[in-house]
């Protein structure tokens, strides 16, 4: 079991590889080649790079992730992709993704993209603030702990 991140736009990187190195579980960061970074991580995490291109990061996950596997994104496609793979998938608002909500989100998404072609302005997600943050922290700490059985 692994943790992997759709690295591109997650705004709780730093939180994800903080709260698995508590649990010593693996992280693995998937991003675009344009996001390339010379920070230097931590010995659990590990860094793919894909090249430029809609969605390429998102192939790559996929291909990647395996039953069991923890993946924290935004992008609700993604995350359909994900589930019958039986994979955990967690929203950095701090909520999971299930066969129960995955429908309605998608449709939410899709007639926001048909309001934005008929000329409609939409609009888009809000900053992250602390308060969100914190909660996420909170959430997926207790949400690991609970599912994979960790250790508090």
């Amino acid at each position: 079991m692994k943790i992997i991140v759709d690295a591109d736009a997650s705004p709780v990187k730093k939180e994800i590889i903080s709260i698995a190195q508590k649990f010593s579980l693996p992280v693995l960061l998937v991003m675009s080649i344009a996001h390339h970074s010379f920070e230097e991580l931590p010995n659990h995490v590990e860094t793919i790079y894909v090249e430029k291109g809609a969605d390429r990061a998102d192939f790559k996950i996929v291909q990647l992730a395996k039953k069991g596997d923890v993946v924290v994104t935004q992008d609700y496609g993604l995350a359909s992709l994900l589930l019958p793979k039986k994979c955990w998938v967690i929203h950095h608002l701090a909520y999971e993704y299930t066969n129960q909500n995955i429908n309605g989100l998608l449709e939410q998404r899709h007639f926001s993209a048909i309001e934005r072609n008929a000329g409609y302005r939409t609009k888009g997600p809000r900053a992250l603030t602390k308060e969100n943050r914190d909660q996420f922290k909170v959430f997926f700490e207790e949400w690991l702990i609970k599912n994979l059985n960790l250790p508090n």
